[in-house]
């Protein structure tokens, strides 16, 4: 669902999420099928409506799920099994996820919630009923399968007739930048805070076009199997769209965006901040990347009013221009028909969504089981209105409290950041004063916005579930392009208050927190401390630290893209990232040999899991007040600690699922992350006891140490 919507978003190029695989998607309530998932219920307040409001678990008696443990693996071997041994063996992966854990539990937690919501509303007349009579709209149409059904294609075909009308070069390139269709592009653009200057938007462009998502996946020997099936997907879904000779049409549009992967940049490539913002003028496209009608382009996406693009990969979009120039017609008509279908099939009848999930899903995730339709269309509304919804959201399950708790431990963790600075020996007095600059100039959002999203501008009509969609497109388009050199809405939020995630913006140098993550087992009020500084301490420490990560330390405390750092410093960080970057480079995936984690891929992250454990861990000694610890069923402090911050990452995965995740996922694997930053953590070893000769043992000098 969420292709289908192609919601305009912050550009990555700004904002840092904790985030997991790349489709997320809902699943089961209860995957757990016995009772090693030991859970107490924690009741939110009753709803306007009077009934309970969904409830929340609580793990053990003091925060951490001891049943979930194998306690018969030593930590220095396996701390995952140690941590969540019994628990992955006694889990199962719901049939309707290709993967499962902490992360996807509390995701169906905020589903449910938000489906019950969904509910409530009546339906009535969109026009004039406020946010609630466009939700309903929008759920109740996607809802009404047996309408769905009888409709079939009929939504798609004005979609397809602008693309069999797109018979010249400038016509296809009008229809690239338009919004308010269904339709691939190779220059994706966005509208977000200026690098270069915070206080102001400006226009973003980034490579795009690929079907599969990754380069990799088209140029690499070992996915030959899924270019194959990629291929009969494009006939399939050409043939149900009744386009001419489909076969034929789906080897050339597989030859197309082939062309088009050798041309992009790599994951890796893409995440340099020093090679990604290059402005070029509107006026130079013409000689800087020809064969593409760039005026037609950017009239036809609204932004002409600007002058301006930030170019992300400033080599691949001339070659992409090019590519564009020398392809024929026929193969770009097919190129945006078969884009168009596949973009849609979601929201139409089950011949085009069976098709859609045999491939995105099943053969691409290993998902499988479609999900349910309610759960489909929660992710429908969710991408559509999804601040009308968090506003309700947030009055049944974000507290006063919580947020009050959450500052505090804030708080601690920044506090615990600028120690860490104090004491670092590798780092110049010049560049720490800077550092502290950015430290102190941190911002911070817990919960929802202060000021919600006006969609009274948002026209949704009852049981037009295509239109809707489109229409909800083109808003938010003109919601973003609108802003064009305007200055930048401190308050706005990329994240919806009933998402379970965070993420760090780099220009507007702020850490938020959306309210369906402060909920155990990353936070719980009446946990222990040590496992809320493990779990939701970690993940706040991990946020700062992308403020000081490989690409996030390229901006400063304002926000602005510059060099602060001496020379001597940026060389030694440099070398303790690329020893960082081979050890996660050296864990191996025996269902799928021959893929690794790629270290420069997900540099930002591990160096954000580690710096992030490092200072919350500071952070919780620094809460005790130099008193010892309490030790708990024969746990000590630091010990529950650490097993709070590997609660938060147990994950199963499907092969399908983990090899997407290793190739197109900026994070490592979660069952990754539940240990690999500790085997650089001293303290981890003092707490287990692991010694010289256990598997997960580093030696002292070997062990990387940044923040």
């Amino acid at each position: 669902m969420e292709n289908a919507l192609k919601k305009t978003l912050l550009t990555a190029a700004t904002l840092v999420a904790l985030g997991l695989a790349a489709h997320a998607s809902a699943h089961d309530a209860h995957a757990c099928v016995d009772s090693a998932c030991t859970m107490q219920l924690l009741y939110a307040s009753d709803d306007a409506g009077g009934g309970a409001a969904i409830p929340a678990t609580r793990f053990g008696t003091w925060g951490f799920d001891t049943a979930g443990m194998d306690t018969s693996v030593k930590p220095g071997v396996d701390f995952f099994a140690y941590a969540s041994g019994n628990w992955a063996r006694s889990t199962q992966i719901p049939a309707d996820q290709s993967s499962y854990g902490a992360f996807r539990a509390l995701r169906d937690l905020s589903e449910t919630r938000v489906h019950k919501l969904l509910e409530s509303y009546a339906l009535g007349d969109p026009a004039t009923g406020g946010d609630a009579a466009k939700i309903a709209a929008v759920y109740h149409g996607f809802m009404d399968q047996a309408t769905i059904e009888t409709l079939d294609a009929a939504p798609l075909q004005p979609v397809l007739e602008r693309v069999r009308k797109a018979g010249t070069h400038e016509d296809l390139a009008r229809l690239m930048g338009a919004h308010d269709t269904f339709n691939v592009t190779l220059f994706g653009l966005g509208v977000s805070d200026d690098q270069r200057d915070p206080e102001h938007y400006t226009l973003y462009m980034n490579q795009s076009g690929l079907g599969l998502g990754d380069r990799e996946l088209y140029l690499r020997e070992n996915f030959a199997p899924q270019r194959e099936r990629y291929v009969a997907y494009i006939a399939q879904l050409l043939e149900l769209g009744g386009w001419n000779d489909p076969q034929a049409a789906a080897r050339a549009v597989m030859a197309f965006e082939t062309k088009v992967a050798e041309a992009h940049w790599t994951r890796a490539e893409s995440r340099d901040r020093d090679k990604t913002y290059n402005p070029v003028p509107f006026e130079r496209f013409d000689a800087y990347a020809p064969g593409f009608p760039w005026a037609e382009y950017f009239k036809a996406a609204g932004v002409d009013h600007g002058s301006v693009a930030v170019v992300r990969q400033s080599t691949a979009i001339p070659k992409l221009a090019k590519i564009f120039a020398d392809a024929d017609i026929a193969t770009l008509q097919a190129w945006q028909a078969f884009h168009a279908i596949d973009d849609a099939a979601p929201l139409l009848s089950s011949r085009f969504a069976n098709a859609h999930f045999e491939f995105r899903d099943k053969f691409m995730n290993g998902q499988l089981e479609q999900r349910e339709r309610w759960k489909r269309a929660v992710a429908l509304v969710e991408g559509t209105l999804g601040e009308a919804v968090g506003r309700d959201y947030v009055k049944l399950y974000f507290t006063a409290d919580a947020k009050a708790k959450m500052d505090a431990l804030v708080a601690n963790v920044k506090a615990a950041m600028g120690a860490r600075l104090d004491a670092l020996e590798w780092m110049s007095p010049a560049t720490k004063a800077e550092a502290h600059a950015k430290l102190k100039g941190f911002g911070l959002k817990i919960g929802h916005p202060e000021k919600w999203r006006d969609y009274s501008g948002l026209r949704i009509a009852n049981g037009d579930v295509v239109g809707n969609v489109l229409r909800s497109q083109q808003f938010e388009w003109d919601y973003r392009r609108a802003r064009l050199g305007k200055n930048v809405d401190k308050d706005e939020w990329g994240m919806t208050p009933q998402t379970v995630n965070a993420y760090y913006n780099s220009v507007k140098n702020e850490i938020v927190f959306p309210a369906a993550i402060l909920q155990p087992p990353f936070f719980d009020p009446d946990a222990d401390p040590a496992v809320n500084y493990g779990g939701i301490g970690g993940v706040i420490g991990h946020e700062i630290i992308h403020g000081f990560d490989d690409q996030g330390r390229k901006s400063d405390g304002a926000g602005l893209l510059r060099n602060w750092w001496t020379a001597e410093d940026a060389a030694k960080f440099e070398a303790q990232a690329a020893k960082l970057g081979a050890q996660y480079e050296a864990y191996e995936f025996p269902q799928l040999p021959g893929l690794h984690i790629n270290g420069k891929q997900t540099m930002g992250e591990n160096i954000g899991d580690l710096g992030g454990l490092t200072i919350a861990l500071e952070a919780y000694r620094r809460s005790l007040g130099g008193k010892p610890a309490p030790v708990i069923d024969g746990f000590t402090g630091e010990q529950r600690f650490f097993l709070g911050w590997a609660q938060v990452w147990r994950t199963l995965w499907r092969d399908g699922a983990l090899r997407q995740q290793l190739v197109s996922n900026s994070h490592s694997p979660g069952d990754i992350r539940a240990f690999a930053p500790l085997r650089n953590i001293d303290a981890w070893y003092d707490a287990f006891g692991v010694k010289e000769g256990d598997p997960l043992y580093i030696k002292p000098e070997d062990r990387v140490r940044i923040w």
